[in-house]
């Protein structure tokens, strides 16, 4: 992005106040500054500094002791740089204000390691090496409700308390909210395609335009969940993307991830009529014998906190083994097509509270290990056969210690991240375990 492009974005939207500059934590949290439009000239000049730890500060915002960052090592800043294609107005800010996202890199100019998007992108130019673009969509699914006490549990919009699945009166009920939603996703450049009803009360999905970009593809989804939320406080809402918001048989909400891969001749390489075929193509078998490989592995990547797991339990809506199927929305892989353009894979474990840069970096960076090394998936789940395969991980530490111990996880994120992201993973697990929660309470105080 040039001081040109700024000037032209303020001179096209007089009286914008300020700009936000947004750097996506590790755990998909906004951190960042308020910047005036009179200093746009430093936004490209690599004048606008941050704590490189800035990135793997824990859920609550505290350093993590164990990844060596921080204060162990001085607390150096990064070079923040905005990123091309993402400054544009909030409409939903009481005050003319814009966003920009930003990414960091070092004092001597390499992409800071702690970075998601730089994890992204570094998966990105090894399938670019090959010759491989990898072509994405994700679909994002999320709760609006009613506000409440901080802490407090959700309390569905009124008139929303039970399944809604495809209800158009649920849309019709918060229209204005859901259409503001759109508005400002226009307004950003963000490709949204189709919102619609999902199970949950006050549960909703947008599904978002494919595009030969991996990298905006992720930048659309973390600016939507920002987005969704501030829409929904503008009306009086709030809205969340934790993985599952309510208990019982309410849904939880994942993230869902459409991929498939173009050469350089633009051809789709799992098209399955590419030899003249009308079976499986081998490398979208390779393709999914790698996802599928990788997904325990991973499943600390892509299932990151203590709520997470509580859709990998049965009847939970969530694939609770590593399983692969034609059009089969009961596997943790499925092919929705097998031949065309449209030939694709959709991975379907992570959650809504996943950081979509991350998310996609092992999704993608899984296909390129089965690539590599050709691996073959068991057989696929058919029609009513029961869905079998090997367990995915049901409780979070387990998830943890894998992905710890995984040299998949090093080599597809990089020794630097891979040690913070375990410690910080570990350490919200400890600070978890050590309260006792309401329901404790409920349960044994007075009975034991």
């Amino acid at each position: 992005m040039t001081l040109d492009d700024i000037t032209a974005f303020l001179a096209a939207n007089p009286g914008i106040e300020r700009i936000e500059l947004l750097f996506p934590d590790i755990n998909g949290v906004m951190r960042g500054k308020w910047y005036s439009p009179d200093g746009i000239d430093k936004l490209v000049a690599g004048k606008v500094r941050l704590p490189m730890s800035t990135y793997a500060l824990d859920i609550m915002g505290n350093d993590v002791d164990g990844t060596g960052l921080a204060l162990a090592t001085g607390d150096p800043d990064g070079y923040g740089w905005p990123v091309p294609g993402t400054l544009a107005t909030k409409p939903w800010s009481p005050s003319p204000a814009a966003q920009v996202l930003m990414t960091m890199t070092t004092p001597t100019g390499e992409p800071v390691a702690y970075d998601p998007r730089s994890r992204l992108a570094a998966v990105v130019e090894r399938l670019a090496a090959r010759g491989l673009t990898a072509v994405v969509a994700t679909e994002l699914e999320f709760y609006l409700h009613a506000p409440g006490e901080p802490g407090a549990p959700p309390v569905p919009p009124k008139g929303l308390e039970g399944a809604q699945v495809y209800d158009m009166s649920a849309v019709s009920s918060l229209s204005p909210c859901l259409e503001d939603i759109q508005h400002a996703c226009a307004a950003q450049g963000i490709a949204a395609d189709v919102l619609i009803a999902e199970f949950g009360p006050g549960q909703f999905e947008i599904n978002f335009h494919h595009t030969a970009d991996a990298l905006a593809m992720a930048d659309q989804s973390i600016l939507f969940k920002r987005l969704v939320k501030g829409c929904a406080r503008a009306h009086d809402l709030r809205a969340s993307f934790m993985a599952k918001p309510y208990g019982g048989d309410h849904a939880g909400s994942g993230m869902h991830a459409h991929v498939s891969l173009i050469d350089r001749a633009g051809s789709n390489i799992f098209d399955t009529g590419r030899d003249g075929g009308n079976a499986i193509a081998p490398t979208l078998r390779h393709a999914v014998g790698g996802a599928l490989a990788t997904m325990r592995p991973l499943q600390a990547i892509f299932a990151p906190h203590a709520n997470s797991y509580r859709r990998f339990q049965p009847g939970a809506y969530a694939p609770t083994v590593a399983a692969w199927g034609l059009d089969h929305r009961g596997v943790a892989v499925r092919l929705p097509e097998i031949s065309g353009p449209g030939a694709r894979l959709e991975h379907r474990i992570c959650g809504a509270d996943v950081n979509p840069y991350l998310a996609l970096a092992g999704i993608l960076g899984g296909i390129e290990i089965g690539l590599d090394k050709t691996i073959l998936p068991p057989p696929p789940i058919e029609g009513s056969t029961p869905v079998t395969g090997e367990r995915l991980h049901h409780d979070w530490l387990s998830a943890a210690e894998e992905f710890e111990g995984s040299a998949l996880a090093r080599h597809i994120f990089g020794e630097a991240f891979h040690h913070a992201y375990t410690q910080m993973r570990l350490s919200e697990i400890a600070m978890l375990a050590a309260e006792v929660s309401d329901v404790e309470y409920r349960t044994y105080l007075h009975k034991l």
